[in-house]
């Protein structure tokens, strides 16, 4: 259960990730301004609480929260916003608790589309679809990753792709909500 105290404290982060999540909703776009500023603030919330030494965490956790989302922008399967919105969770929360984001994120996400999907009558072209982006990661080292990558972009399942602060959003709170060490 997320404590008033943790919910204070992590006000600007959660405000920050609202937003994100409604321009994205919107625009499919998430601001630099607005990563920016998550990014920065999660920064100086750790130095704020900690001086100089309440750094560490905070950076530590953005380099973690943009790791292995850099790895998906650079292959395309994700937008520099979403990079860069996870690096400001990673500086909010610490490397640790951004990887279990990160985790949700994508069984939340994962959840979103298949439902859309299924709302879309668009089930078994998302499986199918899956299993061939599956199979060209599988074998990228032969086909290269400009093959798989126009395969990936190649294969869309669903209307409109879902914009990555929706379910990030979800999953910060689900984190804070179910893991007590956290804030």
């Amino acid at each position: 259960m997320i404590v008033p105290r943790v919910l204070i404290n992590l006000a600007p982060l959660l405000a920050l990730m609202f937003v994100a999540a409604v321009v994205d909703l919107r625009r499919r776009r998430i601001p630099n301004w607005l990563t920016v500023l998550l990014m920065l603030s999660g920064l100086a919330h750790g130095f704020l609480a900690h001086g100089f030494h309440g750094l560490l965490e905070p950076a530590l956790g953005l380099l973690a929260g943009a790791a292995i989302p850099f790895v998906l922008f650079a292959i395309g399967a994700m937008g520099g916003g979403d990079v860069k919105l996870m690096a400001g969770v990673g500086a909010w929360l610490g490397p640790g608790p951004v990887m279990l984001v990160l985790v949700c994120e994508k069984i939340i996400g994962l959840l979103i589309v298949l439902a859309q999907a299924l709302w879309q009558g668009r089930l078994t072209a998302l499986v199918s679809n899956s299993a061939v982006v599956a199979v060209n990661i599988l074998h990228i080292k032969d086909l290269g990753v400009d093959h798989v990558t126009g395969t990936g972009q190649g294969c869309r399942s669903v209307a409109r792709p879902l914009p990555f602060a929706v379910p990030a959003l979800l999953a910060v709170l689900f984190v804070l909500a179910f893991f007590r060490s956290i804030g």
